[in-house]
């Protein structure tokens, strides 16, 4: 039995990376005045012409990778094997795990991103009990 849950949080996830991966590509400088202020920003952008540049090319090509992300959710979510999704639901809990072990022990260190961290991690977190939560209504699904 396909469950309709896979398909409507791949959507979702889908629709985040492609909107949060086009805003770091094309408004990088707006994105980050509005996620982490106008000083924080200003520190984040870096202090030199290179630099800048630099940062902004690294942004870019993050954005684009977050909006491949998003188009590659959006093939998945069309995919019928159930056990390909369990699979795949377990893989984006350990991935959103990582990601937040990872901004807990390297991005807490950052001073200038402040407590920007601590939110990112509740977002991670968020995201990874999506998953956990359509793998529980799969589990019930399936031994009930």
């Amino acid at each position: 039995m396909v469950s309709a849950g896979f398909f409507i949080i791949c959507t979702v996830h889908s629709v985040v990376a492609l909107t949060s991966g086009a805003l770091m590509m094309f408004y990088s400088d707006e994105f980050f005045v509005f996620s982490h202020g106008e000083t924080q920003a200003t520190k984040l952008l870096g202090s030199t012409q290179h630099d800048r540049l630099l940062i902004r090319t690294s942004h870019s090509f993050s954005g684009l990778l977050l909006f491949a992300v998003g188009f590659f959710l959006f093939m998945v979510a069309f995919v019928k094997d159930v056990d390909f999704h369990a699979f795949f639901a377990k893989g984006c809990v350990l991935l959103h795990v990582a990601m937040a072990v990872w901004r807990i022990y390297f991005d807490s260190k950052i001073e200038v991103l402040g407590h920007a961290w601590l939110r990112l991690v509740v977002g991670d977190i968020a995201l990874g009990v999506s998953w956990v939560l359509f793998l529980v209504y799969s589990w019930r699904e399936k031994y009930d």
